[in-house]
């Protein structure tokens, strides 16, 4: 619940990482710290980390966080969880690449499984050769 007087701004700075550990598998890690958080202390800055596994088509990624969400309005406005204190959440992507058509510009679209959600996103790509 958000205070009267609490600001309909919210400002964060993250920064987050790759570390490849073989051809397929690879380390991510985020974090943001909330510049001005709500006035209810009950809020954290959210930090992730995650494994990706790649095989042939597919991503799989699997993330230990403190936040419940993925978008930034439930990760870095709704994190109740304190990742310190093991207050750790599991989640998982699935994404996989799919080509329509072969021409010089190809349409790809990537498909994603939100964690905890049960929703399923599709993104246009266009890769121009």
């Amino acid at each position: 619940m958000t205070a009267i007087t609490d600001s309909n701004n919210i400002y964060s700075v993250g920064v987050g990482g790759r570390l490849r550990l073989s051809r397929r598998i690879s380390l991510t890690c985020d974090y943001f710290y909330v510049i001005n958080p709500l006035t209810d202390n009950t809020y954290y800055n959210p930090l992730a980390i995650g494994i990706d596994i790649e095989t042939g088509g597919h991503v799989f990624q699997l993330h230990f966080s403190n936040a419940t969400g993925m978008n930034e309005r439930a990760f870095i406005t709704e994190t109740t969880a304190n990742f310190i204190e093991g207050e750790i959440r599991f989640g998982f992507n699935l994404s996989r690449v799919f080509q329509l058509k072969k021409k010089k510009s190809k349409s790809i679209f990537l498909i994603l499984l939100d964690k905890g959600y049960e929703c399923l996103h599709l993104y246009p790509f266009f890769i121009h050769q």
